[in-house]
Order: structure tokens, then sequence, then C-alpha cells
């Protein structure tokens, strides 16, 4: 389900990791953010897909967002991202 939706989202590479997100190494991962140029948006299921922790998806938000990658969610979970966002700076 998750695939077919990025695939209905327009992605043109989709990258799956085999194991569990709270492995410490995401090589999938890895290998994504090495190819990003500024501009790129980056699709997720939903944003607790992208990390092992809340602070560590904050922290890849944050470190992405510093390099002009754009980050997109599929499903949003608005209730309960926006406090957290907002108290990062980022607006709803």
């Amino acid at each position: 389900m998750q695939i077919e939706a990025l695939e209905k989202a327009g992605c043109e590479k989709i990258y799956q990791e085999k194991m569990s997100g709270a492995t410490e190494n995401r090589l999938e991962l890895d290998k994504m953010i090495e190819q990003f140029r500024k501009g790129d948006e980056l699709y997720v299921w939903r944003l607790d897909r992208l990390g092992r922790s809340l602070k560590h998806i904050i922290d890849m938000v944050l470190s992405l967002n510093e390099k002009g990658i754009i980050i997109k969610g599929l499903i949003y979970f608005h209730y309960q991202w926006s406090a957290v966002f907002k108290s990062y700076g980022f607006s709803s």
C-alpha cells in the first residue's frame, strides 16, 4: 500500500528498507540522502517512517531542510506534528 501510494504520487525512485526502522544502520536511507540535491522533494508515507524516534525525525527534517530538500508526507497527522514543528519554526 505504501509503495503504491508513492508511485501514484509520481515518485521517480523509491528507497525501501528491508529491516526495522529502529535499526541503527539504515543503508537505504543513507543512500537516499546522498542522492539529494537542493530543490529535490522527499515523499514519505508518513513522517514517522523517516526516523527511529521523534528526536531523530526532527533532526532529519531540520538537516534536510537546511540542504533545501522539500519533505512531503502522503498521510498527515497534523494534530500530532504541528506543535512539534511549530516549536522548531516551521509553519503548518
